[in-house]
């Protein structure tokens, strides 16, 4: 049960339901999964290993801030990642799971022009983890999905997939063409670029909104108060 909780919970932090900072109503959060409060908290526990929820004797949990540098950071390694994943799929990836690609394709396609933005920005992950399926490299698909998790995350905190509509659709028809070529040559650059096109968005958004206000990053919500024990 704490799984499919955790789940959940992890699933509205990264489509920005519950946004970086927001406190976690122990009690809303019970009532809406029809839950007690043990099976509630052993989810969030595995939040707080994972990053994503922070948890303060007293005070209680909430979604952790978002941190520039560790965002940064982790789609440079994305770059690397996105491009390799091109170089074994080229190779790897069969006939079936091209079709399957058109079809996820067809009905991103089709979400984008009736603007469902939660629907589009799911079939876009889809789309993405069916390449690093085709790769058939279940270590590179672990430090994918985990890397990964910190960019949804902040991709739907900023609601930054709005703002690349017409870009991603390019891109990711600019993807599809590398995929349908005999030998796949580019699709190692086309997903890198990408990646890159991404990041610069994803990045300035994000930037800006911790700037506004003054907005705190993790590091110096961790950091203990002059005093505290």
């Amino acid at each position: 049960m704490s799984a499919e909780i955790a789940s959940r919970l992890r699933t509205l932090i990264e489509e920005g339901e519950l946004p970086p900072g927001a406190r976690i109503d122990e009690r809303a959060f019970c009532e809406m999964f029809d839950v007690s409060k043990t099976p509630l908290r052993e989810a969030l526990k595995v939040l707080v290993a994972e990053g994503l929820v922070l948890h303060r004797q007293y005070i209680g949990y909430r979604v952790a801030p978002l941190d520039l540098d560790e965002l940064r950071a982790t789609f440079e390694t994305l770059h690397g990642l996105e491009f390799t994943a091109g170089e074994l799929a080229a190779a790897r990836l069969s006939e079936v799971a091209l079709a399957r690609l058109e079809r996820k394709h067809q009905a991103m396609l089709e979400a984008h022009a009736a603007g469902r933005r939660t629907e589009y920005f799911r079939i876009n992950q889809e789309i993405h983890q069916l390449i690093i399926d085709g790769t058939a490299n279940p270590v590179l698909a672990g430090i994918y999905a985990t890397l990964m998790s910190k960019v949804h995350r902040a991709r739907g905190a900023a609601n930054a997939d709005t703002l690349r509509w017409q870009e991603s659709h390019e891109e990711h028809e600019a993807i599809m063409a590398a995929l349908r070529e005999p030998g796949r040559p580019r699709l190692a650059q086309v997903l890198r670029l990408h990646s890159e096109n991404t990041a610069k968005e994803v990045l300035s958004i994000v930037a800006s909104s911790l700037a506004e206000a003054g907005r705190p990053t993790r590091s110096t919500e961790e950091a203990p108060k002059k005093g505290a024990q």
